[in-house]
């Protein structure tokens, strides 16, 4: 009996809840399509955003890398980092804030999904606004999985585009997040 205890108190020792999450390859696109019929779509895809969730407090934070967007066209690349987000002087874009809507730790354990709301700051080309998305968090027993989408708009963050090609790239861009997060190594 004693044994048992003790075997039992070990395990759960052993085997805490897990409150941080993280990765290293979340994926972040953007869609920048214009009100025109252009010849190329105006996308771009990271696969190298950083985020760490906090389940317990729901807190988040997202980082991500300007010059890790990759269009089908080099061109757009270069354009996309040198003249409109200018990579050089505004390397990454970073989201910090709050999710509501997080089941309680226990759910973490099972297989389940769940509405949420993220709240909180964005600073994009040296710029901070405050935005707010809906999306979903599933849980698999053993890892996160963190799907949002929102828009912005540009002028909000200071990117201008120029008048040449300003039909073709939308004044709102779309941006979707998908990222699996697995716990936290301490």
């Amino acid at each position: 009996m004693m044994m048992g205890l003790l075997l039992c108190t070990a395990l759960q020792t052993a085997l805490p809840a897990q409150s941080k999450f993280f990765t290293r390859s979340g994926q972040i696109t953007f869609d920048a399509e214009g009100i025109t019929d252009y010849f190329e779509e105006i996308k771009a895809l990271n696969k190298e955003a950083v985020c760490v969730l906090d389940f317990q407090s729901g807190k988040m934070e997202w980082a991500v890398r300007m010059k890790g967007f990759h269009f089908k066209n080099g061109l757009m690349e270069e354009h996309f980092n040198e003249n409109y987000v200018e990579s050089e002087q505004y390397p990454k874009a970073v989201f910090k804030g709050d999710l509501t809507g997080l089941p309680d730790e226990a759910a973490l354990q099972k297989t389940g999904s769940w509405p949420v709301t993220a709240k909180g700051l964005l600073t994009l080309h040296g710029v901070t606004h405050q935005v707010s998305s809906t999306g979903s968090i599933q849980s698999d027993g053993e890892g996160l999985h963190a799907v949002a989408a929102f828009s912005v708009k540009l002028e909000d963050y200071k990117i201008k585009i120029p008048s040449i090609v300003g039909s073709k790239i939308a004044e709102v861009v779309d941006i979707t997040v998908d990222a699996n997060l697995q716990p936290l190594k301490k």
